[in-house]
């Protein structure tokens, strides 16, 4: 597959001619990411890895395009009415195939960021047994081993170390960086620093991935 990763948490993937996007939310270049795409999945409802309106544009402009998502999301795009057949709940624990990938999800729970602040479902998705992006979340896919490991670099849900024990617990061969607009260049380089470095001792290679960038997984 050829991976190109877009501002924060949105990648699209492609293979034998099909197109597959993960979380094109408002901080990424969503319409971009979404030009040809064949199906779309979300993790979870927060505008930072879902933008709604894009999503429902692309959706209006290519009949064969689908969506899988949390049933809130997935409720919130049924709402426009004339796309609703074409959207698709997403539960943690099920395998589906999605514009030729096979997906399988993880999780259900976005991370806790406050006491005060409600917990929203979150989907985890492993594409084709090799990329798993965990959404908003450090699950653990189990029973698998996860090739290529999307890390979520920077939340305001997480500390530096949870970020090394999630890259450490899921061992993949190769990680590369999502959730990272948060970060100037000197937050970025020091968590990536921790990352690689740590990481390697477990049998990981760390790679720093800018949006635009594009590498074959």
């Amino acid at each position: 597959m050829l991976l190109t990763k877009y501002t924060h948490a949105c990648v699209r993937l492609e293979k034998d001619g099909k197109v597959l996007v993960i979380d094109p939310g408002s901080f990424s270049e969503s319409g971009e990411a979404l030009t040809g795409a064949h199906a779309v999945l979300i993790t979870h409802e927060h505008n930072d890895h879902i933008d709604q309106p894009a999503v429902v544009s692309a959706l209006r402009s290519d009949a064969g395009l689908e969506v899988h998502a949390p049933e809130g999301v997935a409720a919130a795009l049924r709402e426009e009415g004339d796309i609703a057949a074409r959207v698709h709940t997403a539960v943690p624990g099920t395998d589906f195939e999605a514009a030729g990938f096979s997906v399988r999800t993880f999780g259900g729970q976005h991370a806790v960021i406050h006491a005060q602040i409600p917990v929203v479902a979150n989907i985890g998705y492993l594409v084709d047994g090799n990329v798993f992006h965990p959404g908003d979340s450090f699950v653990v896919p189990d029973g698998i081993d996860v090739k290529t490991l999307l890390v979520p670099i920077h939340a305001p849900w997480s500390k530096v170390g949870e970020v090394v024990d999630f890259v450490i617990s899921v061992r993949a061969p190769r990680a590369f960086p999502v959730h990272d607009a948060l970060l100037n260049d000197i937050g970025r380089g020091l968590v990536e620093g921790h990352v690689t470095r740590i990481g390697a001792r477990y049998g990981t290679r760390y790679e720093h991935l800018a949006p635009g960038g594009s590498v074959e997984v």
